[in-house]
């Protein structure tokens, strides 16, 4: 009975939740023109999307990527702990995010707008603004701006400089920063009652619901028998190799069979990120097909 309330629990600042409410171009959209003041075209979104260029360097895994019809690219975070350096991460984040780009024999000419934007629940800096907007500016001449096309912005839930801010903004960070009896309040906000109504309608699907709890289940399973199998094995390999499985296991709830080349890619992966971030999509994934889809665009 308590896995079954699990899904019940959840608001909005769950990685699941937010991923879930995200996928949906209708409702990421009037995030980015709120966050960063601009009119966004048709987007393309993708979550949980794992950029891993070579397995000697670090990669990043995006909460939710989106680009638009300008190619323009963003890169919203939901950042629940507060984590040291987080400022280096969003610069590591631009270069990743870069490099996929440059990868694809893209010149330096043709690299779109970038924006990475963290939604706080905490604040970032201590200033008390709802809102930090970071672009490179030189210092000897005031107000010059650096064209590189990079913008990131970190919300912050806890904001206190109400009137200098959209009280639209306001309503949002703090339906975000709510806790569960919050989040169902009215916020008197037409794209709150929107998020509102998706993560209703999320929670009583019976098909989201065995998806988050089957996801639990077997990240729980994952971990115990990477544990095990690490003991005798090493835990890497271990840890790999039951995220596979996981993986697998969940795609064959979908359509009771696997390709056999995706099986054979699944298998062979060993970065226990991009296993996750497979698993994550296999429970949000509604046929094999879109599995791929979303994994191999």
């Amino acid at each position: 009975m308590q896995k079954q309330s699990k899904l019940q629990s959840l608001t909005m600042k769950d990685n699941f939740m937010f991923g879930a409410v995200m996928i949906d171009p209708e409702n990421c959209k009037p995030l980015l023109e709120m966050a960063l003041g601009i009119q966004v075209g048709r987007l393309t979104v993708s979550i949980e999307k794992s950029l891993v260029y070579h397995p000697e360097y670090k990669g990043v895994r995006l909460d939710v990527e989106a680009s638009d019809e300008k190619r323009t690219r963003y890169n919203v975070e939901m950042q629940v702990v507060q984590k040291p350096h987080l400022e280096r991460r969003s610069r590591y984040y631009h270069s990743q995010i870069d490099m996929e780009l440059l990868m694809t024999g893209e010149g330096y000419g043709n690299l779109p707008d970038a924006y990475v934007i963290f939604i706080c629940d905490f604040d970032p800096f201590g200033l008390g603004r709802y809102q930090y907007t970071f672009r490179n500016v030189c210092l000897e001449e005031k107000g010059f701006v650096l064209r590189d096309g990079r913008t990131t912005v970190f919300l912050n839930t806890c904001g206190k400089n109400r009137d200098e801010v959209s009280e639209k903004l306001v309503c949002f960070l703090a339906y975000i920063g709510s806790d569960l009896p919050g989040s169902t309040r009215d916020f008197q906000d037409g794209y709150v009652a929107r998020l509102q109504a998706a993560v209703s309608q999320i929670k009583s699907s019976r098909e989201m619901e065995a998806r988050y709890m089957l996801l639990e289940e077997m990240l729980q399973d994952e971990r115990e028998a990477g544990r095990a199998q690490g003991l005798a094995e090493g835990k890497a390999e271990g840890k790999a190799e039951g995220r596979a499985e996981s993986v697998l296991d969940l795609l064959q709830e979908l359509s009771g069979e696997v390709p056999e080349k995706l099986r054979e890619r699944i298998l062979a992966e060993r970065d226990s990120e991009v296993l996750k971030h497979y698993l994550k999509m296999a429970s949000l994934a509604g046929t094999v097909e879109e599995f791929i889809g979303k994994i191999f665009q």
